[in-house]
């Protein structure tokens, strides 16, 4: 016949007495509510406009960088034409151009597009 192996002694566990567990103690309840305000405020300045921008700011700067590293590595010069345009720039340069060039048209489109739902919501508010 074996015998149960004794259970270690939890110090931390409370006494089987409700009536002096903590969680009735006007004093703890007090200070879980102080860290629950606590909490919520620090969860709220977490995700502002502000934060989102400053990422926004550091991606891009690291973008930069990124990007001038390519047009130093790739400053050999290049003819390009276009229509009746004949210009010679370097490779780095002109690919610049045109992604600066993509970025104005898919700007230009989508501030279409705002100012199109912009009247439209308009109208149906009317």
């Amino acid at each position: 016949m074996t015998t149960p192996e004794p259970q270690p002694h939890d110090a931390t566990a409370s006494p089987v007495d409700p009536a002096g567990a903590p969680e009735h103690d006007p004093e703890h309840r007090k200070l879980l509510a102080e860290r629950n305000a606590l909490r919520t405020k620090v969860r709220d300045i977490e995700h502002t406009r502000t934060r989102a921008t400053f990422f926004g700011l550091v991606i891009g700067a690291l973008l930069m960088i990124l990007l001038l590293v390519f047009i130093l590595q790739n400053l050999r010069s290049e003819q390009i034409m276009l229509i009746f345009w004949e210009v010679n720039l370097p490779l780095g340069v002109s690919l610049l151009i045109a992604a600066i060039a993509g970025a104005l048209i898919t700007a230009l489109v989508g501030g279409l597009r705002m100012l199109q739902m912009s009247r439209a919501l308009k109208r149906a508010r009317k």
